[in-house]
């Protein structure tokens, strides 16, 4: 471990104050012993660095899949008083509500009886890549509701289910947004890509449920061992990275503008009440919307090609859950013995609400929420329960997949994309994607261990296994 970082616990290190010069608080991450060996000093330093912001409430906090990032470390969490803090693009990503939702099929595996065939049919439904465009071209207005309602403009038209926005994260959408703040260049880029997946570690995966941990938790869920299915993993799209892109100038100059000390230009912010900080919330809000309704567009998709394929009826594959990973959100929680209202930045973290707490379906609040952790393609995929636990320690937070430890391009050094999808095939698993290049760069091997991540959550409380999941079927972007 780094000079300086202290074990303050079973998987649990601590950055003291001083770490590096300003922090108002300390910082705090979740790592096994095997795990420590793959942390990135960088990481350590942008975690300390996220704690000399203005407002940071308690400590800023990395979950056991932190890795290097763009101004705040990805798998890092940190909440800011209203009146005292700020809200950077930096603690939210990119790629704003990248998230991952999951839903349930009646079938087993024995019943698809021709997997390369149900494989195909899907990657032809669903537009796949870099710039990939959809078969839905909505107009400008339709766009604006998509920014406006999320989740719920998806359903209203036609593609989906009212039960799926009581399993979502949310309700599908966030109130604060405020299309006015999104430019005409971030509408431009969002227009031709509804439905699509993108590319990177976007995917859509027929799945297996292979073990179940809690056996009650899991038919809360609608989860049971042998059944399949269906997990997508995507975000906002060029409309979120355009979003980000707009609003980093701005917060660039709104940094100088209120006098906030920066150890790197990377933390660019606002106060959260300040104009800037609230157009920034506004437009973040409206691509986290956009992307809501991006994920229910896939799943319609998917639902469709196993209709078509299994004669199985639509509300038969129920929405299990939708979490998002990249947002920052207006919350209640306990601090010092009193509740306050908190910005709550999760970059490449998942919330991890326990029972009781607000925003959870009526049948799920003696459970939890459910939380989704993707594995690797190839690796297992896991559901977890949220806990009170993680209420009172990370703001309901825990994290959000395996982590990286290996960049792009170091990854198509080790394999090519042929040979990482015939090591797949040859366990079982099928690859499509748009070309060699995209399966390269996701190779299981350039990730942390799935299984060790989630275990250090598990241990630690901020969430409790519920099922694994094995990949039978990995669409990439």
């Amino acid at each position: 471990m780094l000079d300086g970082v202290t074990r303050a616990g079973v998987n649990e290190w601590e950055i003291p104050v001083g770490f590096v010069p300003g922090m108002r608080v300390p910082g705090r991450f979740f790592l096994s012993d095997a795990l420590a060996e793959l942390l990135e000093p960088g990481a350590v330093q942008q975690l300390a660095n996220v704690a000399t912001l203005p407002g940071i409430v308690r400590c800023s906090l990395g979950m056991p899949d932190i890795h290097w990032g763009y101004g705040f470390p990805i798998g890092g969490v940190a909440a800011f008083s209203l009146d005292e803090g700020v809200i950077s693009p930096g603690g939210v990503g990119f790629d704003i509500n990248c998230g991952v939702r999951l839903f349930t099929t009646p079938l087993k595996q024995a019943d698809i009886k021709k997997p390369r065939e149900f494989i195909e049919s899907l990657y032809k439904a669903v537009p796949t890549g870099v710039g990939a465009k959809g078969s839905l071209k909505v107009s400008p207005t339709a766009l604006t509701t998509m920014m406006e309602k999320g989740a719920r403009w998806a359903v209203e038209a036609g593609y989906g289910t009212q039960r799926d926005l009581a399993r979502c994260e949310e309700g599908g959408y966030m109130k604060q947004a405020d299309i006015r703040a999104v430019s005409a260049k971030a509408r431009a880029r969002g227009i031709p890509q509804g439905g699509t997946l993108g590319s990177g570690n976007h995917f859509l995966e027929i799945q297996v449920v292979s073990e179940i941990y809690d056996e009650s938790a899991a038919k809360a869920f609608g989860l049971a061992e042998g059944q399949i299915c269906c997990m997508i993993h995507c975000g906002s799209r060029g409309l979120g990275h355009q979003v980000c892109t707009d609003h980093l100038k701005t917060l660039e100059e709104a940094t100088k503008k209120y006098h906030i000390p920066l150890p790197d230009r990377q933390l660019a912010c606002a106060p959260i009440q300040s104009p800037e900080g609230k157009a920034y919330f506004g437009a973040m809000a409206a691509a986290a919307n956009y992307a809501w309704a991006n994920r229910q567009l896939i799943m319609h998709a998917a639902r469709l090609q196993f209709e078509r394929m299994f004669s199985i009826g639509y509300e038969s594959m129920p929405l299990v859950y939708d979490v998002t990973h990249n947002v920052a959100k207006i919350e209640e929680h306990t601090v010092d013995g009193h509740r306050a209202s908190l910005c709550v930045h999760r970059k490449g973290a998942t919330r991890s609400f326990g029972p009781g707490a607000p925003d959870l379906p009526g049948d799920l609040a003696a459970i939890g929420q459910p939380v989704i952790i993707p594995g690797s393609m190839g690796t297992s995929s896991f559901v977890l329960k949220g806990t009170a636990i993680a209420m009172e320690r990370t703001f309901g937070s825990t994290c959000h997949g395996s982590g990286r430890v290996m960049s792009r391009s170091q990854a198509k050094k080790r394999m090519t994309g042929k040979e990482v999808a015939d090591h797949l095939l040859a366990q079982g698993i099928i690859v499509r994607a748009p070309n060699e290049a995209a399966i390269a760069d996701e190779a299981p091997e350039v990730y942390k261990p799935s299984s060790e991540v989630v275990q250090v959550v598990h241990d630690v409380g901020l969430s409790a296994l519920v099922a694994r999941l094995s990949p039978l079927g990995v669409i990439k972007g």
